[in-house]
């Protein structure tokens, strides 16, 4: 199935991807995973719950942690541009027979609460609590130094379906990676805001979160988080990488919190802005798509991830594979 046109004047505007809610089970581990190794920064705590933000970011939070008696993911969040654009992506979801609900979120304006086709928690909103800048409060930094969040890689059971919803409300596909067998897609990575992606849907039982990703200023950085993570007690977190991605050129490394939600480490990535760029296709028996090195990815990064609050993952029907690490 070929990649869909881009979709240049979606019903409402996204700006980018906001922030992601964590379901963990000892809020104090989290807390200190996060904070002392990963290097975020607290922006507001009371009983059960954490806000988090990254060095450059000025709104409120890019992380929640929730206290939970179940690890999963509560939601993932974006930024809508002005707040036309709320009562728009009500009529989006609605006139797709799609829940939708307006809640009071904690340092958030108005925010529409729905899903996705495939019962993904996804939450819209225009205005978060503003905060001063502290990118140039040099003393803060501290872990990996990471300065703002990226992306959002989901499994998904039909990766063509996931490409076509996300691609009305006018996310972008800059790279994608196609069975030759079938022709059908088996990732893809899709934008708003000019990196190479605010999303990616991989092939599997999904929906589940595959990661969030972290930008960090270096490679250098994600070296001194690997010494780190590996003299702390956090060596066996560390789950893939060091390495280079062919697609998107991104140096990257992949983690794991307390309870196993995979966190990517993540920089160098190109820009994406000019809205007829041509997606780069990739086969996907192509050993340099995973790592430009060559190196492949372990069984885990394809069969592992965190489930949706409220939703029941499904098994994909395409069986392709990509090379897997012994």
């Amino acid at each position: 199935m070929p990649v869909p046109a881009p979709n240049l004047y979606p019903p409402f505007n996204i700006v980018r991807l906001s922030h992601v809610e964590y379901r963990v089970r000892d809020l104090a581990a989290s807390r200190a995973f996060y904070i002392d190794i990963l290097g975020l920064q607290v922006t507001h705590e009371e009983t059960g719950r954490l806000y988090l933000r990254a060095m450059e970011e000025r709104g409120h939070h890019c992380i929640v942690l929730v206290q939970a008696d179940t690890a999963d993911v509560g939601v993932l969040g974006f930024k809508l541009y002005d707040e036309p654009d709320l009562e728009r992506a009500e009529s989006f979801f609605a006139e797709k027979s799609l829940p939708t609900a307006w809640v009071e979120r904690p340092h958030m304006g108005r925010t529409l609460r729905t899903r996705d086709p495939w019962g993904i928690p996804l939450e819209f909103y225009v205005r978060m609590d503003r905060l001063p800048p502290i990118h140039q409060q040099y003393r803060l930094y501290n872990g990996v130094k990471p300065l703002r969040i990226d992306h959002f890689n989901m499994f998904s059971a039909d990766v063509d379906a996931s490409v076509a919803f996300y691609g009305e409300m006018g996310f972008r596909v800059t790279e994608y990676t196609e069975d030759d067998e079938s022709g059908r897609l088996w990732a893809a990575w899709m934008h708003r805001k000019g990196g190479v992606h605010d999303v990616a849907f991989t092939n599997g039982l999904g929906p589940r979160l595959h990661h969030t990703a972290f930008w960090v200023p270096t490679p250098l950085n994600i070296i001194d988080l690997l010494d780190l993570m590996s003299t702390t007690g956090y060596v066996a977190n560390i789950e893939r990488g060091p390495g280079r991605h062919g697609i998107s050129n991104a140096f990257f490394l992949y983690v794991r919190d307390p309870d196993g939600h995979r966190i990517e480490i993540y920089c160098s990535d190109y820009q994406t802005v000019d809205p007829d760029l041509e997606p780069i296709r990739w086969s996907l028996t192509d050993p340099q798509r995973q790592t430009l090195w060559g190196a492949p990815a372990p069984k885990s990064w394809f069969e592992e991830g965190s489930t949706f609050e409220g939703a029941e993952p499904a098994p994909s029907a395409l069986k392709a594979q990509p090379i897997i690490a012994p």
